[in-house]
This record gives C-alpha cells, sequence and structure tokens, in this order.
C-alpha cells in the first residue's frame, strides 16, 4: 500500500499519539487479540475539538501504521481525508465514551477467545487469579444489544461503564480505558489474561476463590508493583520488541 505520510501534515504532539497508537495495534495483533479488521482501539488527540483517531477500516492490526490511522471528530466525519472508512459500530461505542469520559484518552476494544467466552458466562469475571483481582477492582458489565449501532444504546453503555476502566460487553467482548494508550494496553493484557486463566481453570476441578478482602486497596498496590510508572513500567520494552521484528508502524 502507498499511504502518504502525514509527519509534516500535523502536529508533532499529534504524530507522537499517532506513532503510539500504531504501535497499540501491533501490539494487539502480536498477541493475539484482534479479530480480522473488526475490533477498534481510539486515542483522543488533546484539544477542544474532541477529535480522535481509529484505525482505518479494511486493513488488519498489523499492517496499521501511524499516518493510515483515521482521524475523525465526534459526528464521525474525516478530520484529515482518508481513502478509508470508519467502522459504525466501532465509532458508536469509542465516540461516546470519549464524549463522556474525559480521562479516556484511549479505548481499546476486543473480540478476543476468552473474552467473548467469559462474556457469554452468567458468572461474569471470576475472583480466581491475582489478575481477576485487578479486574474486579473497577470492572463494569453492559447488556448485549446487538450489533453497535444505533445511537440510542449510547447512554446506557456510558451509564453501565461509569467511571470503571474494565467493561464486559455481554456476549460480545471486552473493553479497557485508559489515561494513556500503555494504560489502555497494559490494562488489555491484565483482562485478557484473566479470561484466558478462567475458562482454562473452570476445565479443571472445584475453584477456589480469591478473599474479598484483598479486592480492597488494588490501586495502590498495582502502583507499587509497577514502582510508580504504571504502564510505563513496560511499555518501553513493548516498544523494543515491535522494533526488533517490524518498525513500519512508525510510518
Amino acid at each position: 500500500m502507498n499511504i502518504a505520510s502525514l509527519r509534516e501534515v500535523v502536529s508533532a504532539e499529534e504524530w507522537k499519539l499517532r506513532v503510539e497508537l500504531a504501535a497499540c495495534y501491533r501490539l494487539v495483533a502480536l498477541y493475539g487479540w484482534s479479530d480480522l479488521v473488526f475490533t477498534h482501539i481510539s486515542a483522543r488527540i488533546p484539544g477542544p475539538e474532541h477529535h480522535f483517531l481509529i484505525n482505518p477500516y479494511g486493513l488488519m492490526f498489523d499492517e496499521i501504521t501511524a499516518s493510515s490511522l483515521v482521524k475523525v471528530d465526534q459526528d464521525c466525519n474525516k478530520v484529515i481525508d482518508s481513502p478509508f472508512p470508519v467502522n459504525p459500530a466501532g465509532f458508536v461505542i469509542h465516540s461516546c465514551i470519549h464524549q463522556v469520559r474525559e480521562d479516556a484518552a484511549c479505548v481499546l476494544h476486543t473480540h478476543s477467545r476468552a473474552g467473548v467466552a467469559v462474556s457469554a458466562q452468567k458468572c461474569g469475571v471470576l475472583p480466581i487469579s491475582q489478575q481477576s483481582t485487578f479486574v474486579l477492582a473497577s470492572l463494569a458489565y453492559h447488556g448485549y444489544e446487538g450489533v453497535a449501532l444505533r445511537d440510542d444504546e449510547k447512554p446506557r453503555l456510558q451509564q453501565d461503564l461509569g467511571t470503571k476502566n474494565f467493561l464486559v460487553l455481554r456476549n460480545h467482548g471486552l473493553l479497557t480505558v485508559g489515561r494513556s494508550i500503555p494504560d489502555a494496553f497494559l490494562n488489555m493484557y491484565i483482562f485478557e489474561n484473566t479470561c484466558r486463566i478462567q475458562i482454562d481453570a473452570q476445565a479443571g476441578g472445584e475453584l477456589i476463590h480469591v478473599d474479598p478482602r484483598i479486592l480492597e486497596g488494588l490501586a495502590q498496590v498495582m502502583k507499587t508493583v509497577t514502582a510508580g510508572q504504571g504502564a510505563n513500567i513496560a511499555w518501553p520494552a513493548l516498544i523494543r520488541k515491535l522494533d526488533r521484528t517490524d518498525p513500519s508502524y512508525k510510518e
């Protein structure tokens, strides 16, 4: 594909965000969470316009580059011309969260096998692993209403998510919110592993549940285990991993 570079077209701040978001798409593909071209990661561009970046519909996640990302406004109008469309279902889900969550710099949504499996279980996420404790500390659920194409679903999705950072979309998949792209990615990494562990554990014997008292004060625990750096304790290493394999996401 010959996609014109936008490096000299957009601000330095936006270009940095584009590179980081493209890296996130590549990492989602690398870890096996992508669903062909059908899920999304969006990032808000700082500023009063409330513009955000989302994937060009039709590209695999391991094809996405900084310049191919589509810049849209809250009404899904392209701010910069692009030959690619935007998935309307992805726009409904992501735009409504960005609209009400000022802290939602990035929204990451997946349809992974384990994630959809847990989303279809009446019990939801079980407190059976260390990973699950971090999820349960900030977890919400949204009931399935069909493919997310209708604007009237937006207020219900907004209300269900509230101030939480992890969302189970029933019969659909997983969603995380982050104050940054690395934060949303690390949240999803924990969420995905929580679901994989749960499905694996349910194939065995009786499950041991974590003492609910352990769920208290998890925000401070996370701060401690990441040496106060949050997702940035792992993000530079992830970028180095990408750069060793295929740095074309920066184009």
